[in-house]
């Protein structure tokens, strides 16, 4: 059985974890190690009993944590070599932190681990596909931070069986919003982050590969609202005869989720 938690999404920090078999991973910490410990702790997880931490790119709101907490419990860290450089260049990590970069693919007991190229205004972000082995062989995908699904996403992520997927902000409430242009330009931009209708057009595509729960993540405060993402993913899934309930889950996650689902 696989459990996963969005313990925080949005600007203001990131983790999410995973869990399988007593086996504990986070998928970046972008908020503080006292934050994320205590989080864990309300999913009755403790903190030392994580086994590896895996970063998809160095902004803030995914590593602010990262070096207090993977420094105290002395946890692996895997992150895109290009990040590596960059978060030791920057001080977000020194070195007491265990870091080993991450070249695509990686084995750990129980768990094979994937990842793919996002476009995103970093050194090198990427997302995650955990395949857990054992008779259900359930797999869990991270697609968050990229300002379009690149080829590579398009071709990991199909027939996951659930997937934490970025809908960042409605379009026009990001045009019509007080941000400078320069801001606005970056957000819509290819390497920006994805809207909520190209978010509702990949799900169209992952229902038809066999993905049955959808996680929306990232949701902007200033640009974007959890009816509107939901109701934008709602109108694309029906699109195809599907029903929610029936054929499908759809989540939407709040800045301090927290929300358990089981595989």
């Amino acid at each position: 059985m696989a459990k996963v938690c969005q313990l925080f999404s949005g600007s203001s920090g990131n983790s999410i974890l995973i869990s399988s078999k007593g086996r504990n991973y986070l998928v970046d910490i972008g908020v503080s190690a006292k934050r994320c410990e205590q989080a864990l702790l309300e999913n009755n997880v403790a903190p030392q009993s994580v086994e590896a931490i895996l970063i998809t790119h160095e902004h803030s709101d995914h590593t602010s944590g990262l070096r207090v907490f993977s420094s105290r419990y002395h946890t692996p860290v895997y992150a895109p070599k290009h990040c590596i450089s960059n978060m030791q260049s920057t001080g977000i990590i020194n070195e007491k932190v265990n870091i080993s970069a991450f070249d695509w693919h990686l084995e750990l007991e129980g768990v094979s681990i994937k990842a793919f190229q996002q476009s995103h205004d970093s050194v090198d972000c990427v997302g995650y596909r955990f395949d857990f082995s054992g008779i259900e062989k359930k797999s869990i995908s991270i697609c968050t931070d990229t300002g379009y699904i690149t080829d590579n996403a398009r071709e990991i992520t199909k027939g996951t069986d659930l997937i934490f997927i970025e809908s960042n902000h409605e379009i026009s409430m990001v045009e019509m919003g007080p941000y400078p242009y320069p801001l606005k330009k970056r957000i819509l931009g290819p390497q920006g982050h994805l809207s909520n209708f190209a978010c509702g057009e990949f799900i169209k595509e992952l229902a038809k590969s066999g993905t049955k729960r959808f996680v929306l993540s990232h949701l902007s405060r200033e640009n974007n609202m959890p009816d509107i993402a939901r109701q934008t993913a709602l109108s694309a899934l029906a699109e195809l005869g599907l029903k929610e309930g029936v054929d499908y889950r759809l989540y939407v996650s709040s800045p301090q989720g927290n929300r358990s689902i089981v595989l």
